[in-house]
């Protein structure tokens, strides 16, 4: 290695979407706090959804959001197209497309300057591979770097798009197949296969644009980005916040098989132990593999778009998902709650 390369995983204690803070925990540490209210405020913070969203006219409304996190990969390019894909995510979920972007930077004081300048510059890529600018930002030393960006995205207040509006008898489809956290962890020990890692970069560098955008010219009742706290995770706010259960269908999703196997040894992610100890109360796992299990627990990093689709439409934006996705999976159903768990594993 070069004297003035830097392996960036080695300077951090967690990793990617590994490092947020878990659902249940964030709650608590929320809770008590006083939301005021705004008319024009039509998502907030208490709705633990994507983003805020807030209407300007009758036709548009601002998106914003904000990630960062600790290196995931140890090029410093590869790392900022990652931490640049991941905050792009959560303007798509709602239904949105980003505008406006500013670096979120903090950098070891020895970090070589070619390093910092290559995770800019893997994060302008993808930000203008997006259709939007980055306009300034902030930085600061910590002896962990860590970037990402605050993003501010145009949707009309109509056509937003929550993690809670999910309708019984909607279909649910999902863009990017499970395994990235554990894939990534394994990479710290050197035992995931270079093939493996591959495709966990090639994903985690996958914008959810196409999906958006194919999103939006069906009936969509409810849209979430699979991130840190997994799919159950996600899932469990979703059935939480439109009041309904769900039902998945094991075989259906896309498991990454290194990533399983992986699993299936024991090589797991402690993200994925935080988002079991929120989601697994209202989880009726059945007879399901605890392996499979595991990744529907797996913290991802920029992940696919998951969608509660009417089932009128379901069919035709499953077909065109096929042609622009990762992975288009028709993974389960939504379902009256007729009270007790609320996701059922069959």
């Amino acid at each position: 290695m070069p004297e003035n390369e830097v392996k960036l995983t080695k300077l951090a204690k967690c990793a990617g979407c590994g490092a947020k803070v878990g659902a249940g925990v964030l709650a608590q540490l929320l809770e008590g706090i006083q939301v005021h209210q705004d008319p024009n405020l039509l998502v907030g913070f208490d709705k633990s959804d994507d983003a805020s969203v807030y209407k300007v006219t009758d036709d548009l409304a601002l998106v914003q959001t904000v990630d960062f996190f600790p290196p995931i990969a140890d090029d410093p390019y590869l790392f900022g197209q990652i931490a640049a894909t991941n905050a792009l995510s959560d303007v798509y979920a709602m239904g949105g497309e980003p505008k406006l972007c500013l670096n979120i930077m903090a950098v070891p004081a020895d970090m070589p300057g070619d390093a910092v300048h290559q995770m800019l510059r893997g994060g302008y890529d993808k930000v203008y591979e997006a259709g939007a600018l980055i306009t300034g930002g902030h930085s600061i030393l910590d002896d962990e770097p860590k970037y990402g960006l605050a993003v501010t995205g145009f949707v009309h207040p109509d056509r937003v798009l929550t993690n809670s509006g999910a309708k019984p008898g909607d279909v649910l489809l999902f863009t990017k197949p499970l395994g990235i956290g554990v894939l990534t962890t394994a990479a710290k020990a050197e035992m995931a296969s270079g093939e493996s890692m591959e495709l966990a970069h090639r994903l985690m560098t996958t914008l959810n644009k196409s999906a958006r955008d194919a999103m939006v010219k069906n009936r969509v009742h409810a849209c979430t980005d699979v991130t840190g706290f997994g799919l159950l995770g996600h899932l469990t706010e979703m059935a939480q916040g439109s009041d309904v259960e769900i039902e998945l269908h094991i075989n259906k999703i896309d498991l990454i098989p290194e990533a399983l196997e992986l699993a299936r040894m024991g090589i797991l992610p402690e993200g994925m132990y935080r988002n079991r100890a929120f989601a697994q109360e209202g989880v009726d796992a059945g007879d399901t593999e605890l392996c499979k299990q595991d990744l529907l627990y797996d913290p991802q990093t920029a992940g696919g778009l998951l969608m509660a689709v009417d089932p009128a439409d379901a069919e035709a934006l499953f077909e065109e998902l096929k042609g622009c996705v990762p992975s288009a999976q028709r993974i389960g159903a939504v379902r009256e709650y007729r009270g007790g768990k609320r996701i059922f594993l069959r």
